[in-house]
């Protein structure tokens, strides 16, 4: 496989100009991907059920108001197909899904019609245009057979997640594995799957996660409580993922030999437990802030969970930006800018311009 013309050098103007769906933009990461996109000048189009309730980024960032948005669920095939038809994007990116743990264990049927047959749908309304020419599948770290190992997973390891969510992203891989031998073999639609870690940064509002956890006891002065402050995970701010997930999409567009699975994460040196962060956190939050384990109990989860990404490494040249306690300050500058009511969408926009502008990302 050629190596990219990406790491520092990876020039996203490529996006000036050119028409992107993104299902599930209303989303933590639709949002931040979906501002990114209209910043380099894309035209977007996004889809999603808007089903989250509560405060939502996409509603506070003032984004709507520069894209196309449109509500729909990614389980309804025919509107999707008739979306795809109506305005032609060439790539898109498939972020709509159920994304947590524990929501799937309450609700296990919703999240496998979203995150299998949703998969399901785009693909085949993909297959039935002949406008799109990149694909990614924006699936998670907990897609494979977790062994609790001490070394990362690589894009060969067996797929088998335990829990409803995490086996649903391991069929959306397998599907669209099948898809892509089955219907695109052709070479006309280039398809990646992109398997991320866990994502945190400014505007993530959803419960059972730890840093929007601590983000509420912090602006309630209260002790934050973490679960299982001895478990491992790959933490990244959000905007690592997104500009890999930007990169594969441009490159498998000009060479479809890019089109493949990538892990993205952070470094193995990077990789802490979640005391570590919520060390990170109150250091960085300040005012007197402190954590303590809470209760540990609920249904499983894996205890130890790390990525290798010498393949997305090696074959583009690419590396993490800020490791974990970057992503904490950023996560943190961005929260106590909503905590004071200033300008969400110029934070955002600061954070994204140094993100890409430090390495030459633009």
């Amino acid at each position: 496989m050629p190596r990219g013309s990406c790491g520092t050098m990876t020039d996203l103007s490529f996006y000036k100009g050119r028409k992107v769906l993104v299902t599930g933009h209303s989303g933590f990461k639709g949002t931040w991907l979906s501002v990114i996109l209209v910043n380099l000048g894309a035209e977007v189009i996004g889809y999603s059920s808007f089903k989250t309730e509560g405060e939502r980024l996409f509603d506070i960032c003032g984004i709507e108001k520069q894209i196309v948005s449109i509500k729909g669920d990614v389980r309804d095939g025919q509107k999707l197909r008739e979306v795809i038809e109506e305005y032609k994007p060439e790539i898109v990116f498939h972020l709509a899904a159920q994304p947590l743990v524990r929501a799937g264990y309450a609700e296990p049927v919703y999240t496998y019609e979203t995150n299998v047959m949703g998969t399901v749908n785009v693909l085949e309304a993909i297959r039935q245009t002949d406008c799109v020419k990149s694909f990614v599948n924006v699936t998670t770290d907990k897609v494979y057979d977790n062994q609790e190992w001490e070394r990362g997973y690589v894009e060969t390891d067996r797929m088998d997640g335990f829990d409803p969510y995490s086996n649903s992203k391991s069929c959306s891989e397998l599907v669209t594995h099948s898809y892509k031998r089955s219907f695109f073999a052709d070479g006309n639609v280039a398809i990646s799957t992109v398997r991320a870690g866990n994502v945190i940064g400014g505007g993530d509002f959803a419960v059972d996660r730890i840093v929007p956890d601590c983000v509420r006891a912090a602006m309630k002065g209260e002790t934050i409580l973490i679960r299982n402050p001895g478990s491992m995970r790959p933490y990244q701010h959000v905007l690592e993922p997104l500009y890999v997930y930007l990169m594969v999409a441009k490159e498998q567009y000009g060479d479809i030999r890019y089109a493949s699975n990538y892990n993205v994460g952070p470094d193995e040196a990077d990789c802490h437990n979640n005391g570590y962060l919520a060390d990170a956190f109150v250091n960085a939050w300040g005012e007197g802030m402190k954590w303590e384990s809470g209760n540990a109990g609920g249904p499983h989860e894996a205890n130890i969970l790390k990525l290798d990404c010498a393949k997305l490494k090696s074959t583009f040249g690419w590396k993490p930006l800020w490791n974990l306690n970057d992503a904490i300050l950023k996560t943190v500058e961005w929260s106590k800018v909503y905590q004071a009511k200033g300008s969400i969408r110029e934070c955002m926009d600061q954070q994204i311009d140094e993100y890409l502008t430090k390495t030459g990302r633009e």
